[in-house]
This record gives structure tokens, C-alpha cells and sequence, in this order.
């Protein structure tokens, strides 16, 4: 993945509204006068209804008109705090039927994995563009029956990494690409957490994998924006430790080293056994980069630069500003028909690199 000076230039003028967003106004991409981003909701979880729909009431490029739930009553709870006509609730069954209301521009997508590629490729076919949850979908070719859907739609596909989006994450990304830290040697990173039984993400099929797939994507998609390299070498081992009924169709724990073709090696790790805080760590030949947390709020960067300058950075963004971010900048690449930074061929990168994981810790992408 690499980064151009024009993507710096406008996600760097983001970023300089940071402090406006800890006040409580939120970047505002080109947005035509007197017109929004107008978004249908595809689920009501955790993540859609604890950050994605409250960044977008912070928004002022979107707004919530439409929303999709296989709950009535709690859809129309949703739709009466974000005042959706009724007449805008739709259920997975009728789903299509979004290709005919033309107050609905765009689709978020928050379903389990293994359903994303199925609705992106739904919301495709009906003409709206597409934001969809990380991980991408649970096969390669899913991935690229996505891309191809989107691409023959004429519609844009995103995929939500809003660490990529996020004013410390850019700042550390600069400082590699500028020298700020010398050459860069090696990079740790982990995510994970203690699941509880019971949760669809321990289901395989409709996960497509352990925490890889979940957490730990974030850790290697780090390693990838902060070298701007695509992946070589890849020596992976996954394990369970707890056995305690919850681990019996995916791993508990994955370990993997990557070596990038500069010669920089990555070493990450991902648990769904206990609580493993996010961070990366960047070591360089002259100073060193330390980002704490990959959450919704509390990241924290800090460095010492090669001049003997440090820097501490505590997060500019509070919940759910990250996704107010990422909102508005899919908004923007709608309004000027720019492909985004974290399309479907970003998903597939990713994607492609854990099944390269799997594969060397004798494991496999998907059932």
C-alpha cells in the first residue's frame, strides 16, 4: 500500500481538525450545498449503534435514512432517535427493495463477516455505495466477487479500517516516511481481548476465523501502512490454551512474523483469551515510534525523533469521532468520485495475508 503526497495533503487537513472535533465539530468533507450523504443501516450491533450511527448524528457531510435490522422493534427504536420515516425500515429479506428509494445514497455495513460480501454485493447491484466492517469477507474470492460488483456498478466500495483515518495513526505513518526516525528495523504489534461464550465471532462459519480475523487484523494491517509494503515471508503458529468449551471451531491464540521485501520484520500477536492491548512499536535506527491502543478512544502516540525531539500525543479524537472521520471521508470520495484510500482492493490485501497466516499455522480462511 502506498501512500501519495495528495493523500497526506487532504487526510493531513483532517487531521487539523482534530481539535475542532474534541469540541464537538466534526470534519466536514466537499459536501454539495445543501446536501448530505444520506445512509441505510445494515445492522443494529454493538458497533453501529454504540459508534457508527452516533458519529454520523456529529457529521455534517451524512445522516442516517434508512436502516435494515431482522428486529422490528428495535429498528424502529433506532429509527424514531434518528428520525427515519418508518417507511425506510427494511428487513434482510426485502433488502433489495433499497434499489427503489432514492433516499438512500450509501450503505453501512456492521452484519458478521460472513454475510458482508452477500449485502455488499446486494447494495451493489441496487446502486448504493458501500462502507463495509473489516474484516472484508471470510473467502478471497468473496473478496473479489465485492470489488467486481462494486466496480461494475459504478458504485464505491470501502472497507472500515478508521485506524488509516485516525490523526496519530498519519502522524506516525509521516514520521517513517519522512526520516523523522531514521530507517525502520523492526515493528511489534498485538490486539485481543477475553470473549465471552456464546458469541457469534467463536462460530467459524459465520466468522471465517479466530482472532485473526477480528482483532488481529489490526495489528497487521499496522505493519502494512506503517512500511507501505506489501507482505513476504510469513512464519505463523495459532494455539488454544483455555480449553474450556468456547474454542472448538476456531483458535484461541495466533502469533506470526512477517518479513517485508525492505528487509523490515513485523512481529504480531492476537488473543481471544485474555486482554492484550493494543499497541505497535516501531523501532528505527534513530528513535522509535509507540502507539498505544487501536480502541475507539485512548490511543496515544509517542516517539523520540532523531533530532532528540519526543513526542507525546495523547488522542485528539473522542468516541465516536474515529467514525465521524470515517464517514466523512467516504462522504468526500462519493461527492468527487475518488476511490478511497481503504477500498476493496485494501480488503483484499489483507485478506489474502491472513489466509497466508492460516496457512503456515496449518489452519485455513473460512469453512
Amino acid at each position: 500500500m502506498k501512500l501519495t503526497r495528495r493523500d497526506f495533503s487532504r487526510l493531513g487537513a483532517m487531521s487539523a481538525l482534530s481539535g475542532a472535533l474534541t469540541l464537538g465539530a466534526p470534519a466536514q468533507a466537499e459536501t454539495p450545498p445543501g446536501r448530505k450523504l444520506r445512509w441505510c443501516i445494515v445492522a443494529l450491533g454493538r458497533i453501529s449503534m454504540g459508534q457508527f450511527m452516533p458519529g454520523l448524528r456529529l457529521s455534517k457531510t451524512g445522516t442516517i435514512t434508512a436502516i435494515v435490522s431482522g428486529h422490528r422493534e428495535k429498528a424502529e427504536q433506532q429509527a424514531a432517535l434518528y428520525h427515519v420515516s418508518p417507511k425506510n425500515i427494511y428487513n434482510y429479506e426485502n433488502f433489495d427493495e433499497i434499489r427503489h428509494n432514492e433516499e438512500i445514497d450509501a450503505v453501512y455495513i456492521a452484519l458478521p463477516n460472513a454475510m458482508h460480501a452477500e449485502f455488499t454485493i446486494r447494495a451493489a447491484r441496487a446502486g448504493k455505495h458501500v462502507l463495509c466492517e473489516k474484516p472484508m469477507a471470510t473467502t478471497l474470492a468473496d473478496c473479489r466477487a465485492m470489488i467486481e460488483a462494486c466496480r461494475s456498478n459504478n458504485v464505491k466500495l470501502m472497507i472500515a479500517y478508521r485506524c488509516q483515518y485516525h490523526p496519530s495513526h498519519l502522524r506516525a505513518i509521516e514520521l517513517i516516511r519522512s526520516g523523522a526516525v531514521g530507517k525502520v528495523l523492526a515493528i511489534e504489534s498485538a490486539f485481543g481481548f477475553d470473549i465471552k461464550p456464546g458469541e457469534w465471532r467463536l462460530n467459524k462459519r459465520m466468522a471465517g476465523g479466530g482472532p485473526l480475523v477480528d482483532v488481529g487484523i489490526y495489528a497487521l494491517n499496522a505493519s502494512r501502512y506503517l512500511t507501505g509494503e506489501s507482505p513476504g515471508h510469513i512464519k505463523a503458529n495459532a494455539s488454544v490454551i483455555d480449553h474450556d468449551g468456547r474454542f472448538t471451531q476456531v483458535e484461541e491464540n495466533d502469533g506470526w512474523t512477517v518479513e517485508f521485501p525492505s528487509g523490515i520484520v513485523a512481529s504480531c500477536n492476537t488473543t481471544y483469551g485474555g486482554l492484550m492491548n493494543g499497541f505497535f512499536r516501531v523501532h528505527a535506527t534513530k528513535g522509535w515510534i509507540y502507539m498505544d491502543g487501536f480502541n475507539y478512544s485512548g490511543m496515544h502516540l509517542t516517539a523520540l525523533l532523531a533530532s532528540g525531539k519526543q513526542i507525546d500525543q495523547p488522542d485528539p479524537i473522542p468516541s465516536p469521532g474515529q467514525f465521524t472521520l470515517e464517514a466523512d471521508y467516504f462522504a468526500d470520495c462519493v461527492w468527487a468520485n475518488r476511490e478511497p484510500k481503504t477500498g476493496g482492493d485494501e480488503g483484499l490485501r489483507d485478506m489474502t495475508a491472513i489466509s497466508r497466516i492460516y496457512e503456515s499455522a496449518g489452519l485455513r480462511l473460512g469453512v
